[in-house]
């Protein structure tokens, strides 16, 4: 597989808000506190009758690039317990989204990571 032409895809609709995501990232990356590669959030609407949960990759996020390399699947994928995400080809996940509602598709795009706090950029690596 291609990184260039590699998605996430997420199926919110079925998303329990268990945050294992976000805490696999942070350990994978060894993120400071207040950064995320993907971050749940709460969206309540209808006056709490409609509430859903949608993790949102940031721009931290590069899919794991260096564990997807060697085989392994993003440690957002590997660890969510509804299962509510997929990696793959996009074309085959565009295929895939078409088919249910509460869907979407999330590829990473070449910008410089700021520091929330200080508005510096941020230098990611990954672990060796």
């Amino acid at each position: 597989m291609s990184k260039d032409k590699d998605g996430l895809l997420i199926n919110y609709d079925y998303c329990t808000g268990c945050r294992a995501c976000e805490a696999a990232c942070r350990q994978e990356h060894d993120f400071a506190p207040g950064l995320y590669g993907i971050k749940v959030v709460e969206i309540v609407l209808n006056r709490g009758q409609t509430y859903n949960f949608v993790p949102i990759p940031t721009d931290l996020c590069n899919l794991c690039r260096e564990l997807v390399s060697q085989g392994n699947k993003p440690v957002c994928v590997h660890h969510c317990m509804a299962q509510v995400m997929r990696y793959g080809p996009v074309d085959e996940l565009v295929q895939e989204m078409l088919n249910g509602r509460k869907k979407v598709l999330w590829t990473p795009q070449a910008k410089p990571a700021l520091d929330p706090i200080t508005g510096r950029s941020l230098k990611i690596t990954e672990k060796e």
